[in-house]
């Protein structure tokens, strides 16, 4: 079968590896002159199977409600005059009902460990370096409440399959020595040892030379305007510049930017932006920085280790397809950085970016058919891209291949209300 896919991200690239693995002749359109050049540019690097509570969840309303108007807040709602954003938001809003952030925590689980089987075959086929490092992941509190929160919460998520395990303040400087000298004292955390990290964009432009050894097609530089529609089925996407690609299927993994190119199909699908920002430290030798990937809960951020790198990312802004850097944002992940990294202080060879993830209100991503019998979708991953993407797409080809998953697909089944 010959199968377009629209985007190369990390969703994009993977998608595209797992059709070719299942024998597919793949072809991939990217805007970009380089795969993972937007949402899979710059992110936080953690893989974080065992932590998958969506944003959704009981505590977010009273969040969003307490950090309205303050420009560096975790979770920042901008209103806007924008009816995709409310609809969004309501229903954002019904997920965050208990059964619903139970059943969704399930979802993302499920497909978070078949996604990291999913990771590891490639790597053993492939052997290509992505800074990646198996150290596990560490959550660490600073509120004792909140830590307490985290205990209770861990029994319940590990009944679901997860693996944290709780850890006192001098285990958790134990497991990461850096945190010993932070100026807001540790108090406590959890900590999942299969849990790894990595740079996504290393990892999407050696595979995507992987993808090319193989055969795949790359076209950057491409950017899909429209998909052209004759009776039941799509017959091809055009592109800005008047080019015209012929396939017998289509999969649209153009993350944020599914949505508008679904709608003018008339097919609605809940993909919303969620900004993240990050910074990238560029850390000295010998400088005292973290080796093991960390996510302080009270802020929202997660550090990771990439080479020489720290790479500090997270926050959340509903702010549209606003792409533009927020100097307060910015500087709030610096100040915690330094907060909890004394021996950063002077170093000022920092890198800001921002992107948008596509969201869906329960953070569980849209894999697989859609009305159309031809067109598929990859999209919706949130925050949870890279840790989601080899699995994600590993589903996908078997879904487009009529094998039967080798996971429950149907938490995840593309369902559009148009």
């Amino acid at each position: 079968m010959r199968v377009v896919v629209l985007g190369a991200g990390v969703i994009g690239v993977t998608t595209a590896w797992a059709l070719s693995r299942a024998g597919h002749e793949v072809t991939v359109l990217e805007r970009q002159h380089a795969p993972a050049q937007e949402t899979s540019f710059a992110n936080g690097g953690q893989l974080s199977v065992s932590h998958a509570e969506p944003w959704a969840n009981p505590q977010a309303p009273w969040q969003i409600l307490k950090w309205l108007g303050i420009e560096d807040a975790p979770l920042l709602w901008r209103m806007r005059a924008d009816a995709a954003q409310w609809s969004w938001g309501c229903r954002f809003l019904l997920e965050c009902l208990p059964h619903r952030t139970r059943r969704n925590t399930q979802s993302l689980l499920a497909l978070g460990l078949y996604s990291r089987n999913a990771l590891a075959e490639i790597r053993d086929e492939l052997g290509f370096d992505y800074h990646q490092l198996q150290r596990g992941i560490l959550r660490f509190y600073t509120d004792p409440t909140e830590f307490e929160r985290a205990r209770r919460g861990a029994v319940l998520l590990c009944e679901q399959g997860a693996e944290q395990q709780v850890k006192s303040a001098e285990e958790c400087l134990h497991i990461e020595p850096a945190l010993a000298n932070s100026r807001d004292p540790i108090v406590g955390g959890t900590f999942t040892a299969n849990d790894e990290s990595g740079d996504a964009r290393l990892f999407s432009e050696a595979l995507t030379r992987a993808c090319q050894q193989r055969g795949v097609q790359f076209n950057f530089g491409a950017q899909a305007k429209n998909l052209e529609r004759h009776q039941d089925c799509i017959v091809a996407v055009k592109t800005i510049d008047g080019e015209r690609f012929t396939a017998d299927a289509f999969v649209v993994a153009l993350g944020c930017q599914s949505a508008p190119m679904l709608n003018s199909l008339g097919l609605r699908f809940p993909i919303y932006p969620l900004k993240g920002y990050s910074a990238s430290v560029s850390i000295p030798a010998g400088t005292m920085a973290p080796f093991v990937s960390l996510t302080d809960e009270a802020h929202k951020l997660v550090f990771s280790r990439l080479g020489d790198t720290l790479r500090v990312a997270g926050t959340a802004e509903f702010t549209g397809f606003d792409l533009g850097l927020n100097h307060a944002r910015c500087a709030a992940l610096i100040r915690r950085t330094r907060q909890i990294f004394p021996s950063l202080d002077g170093l000022n060879e920092i890198e800001y970016w921002a992107g948008l993830r596509p969201a869906t209100p329960g953070n569980v991503p849209l894999i697989g058919g859609t009305q159309i019998p031809n067109l598929w979708l990859n999209s919706g991953h949130g925050t949870l891209g890279w840790t989601l993407a080899c699995g994600s797409a590993k589903l996908l080809a078997q879904m487009m291949t009529g094998m039967k998953p080798e996971i429950d697909q149907s938490p995840y089944r593309a369902k559009s209300g148009g």
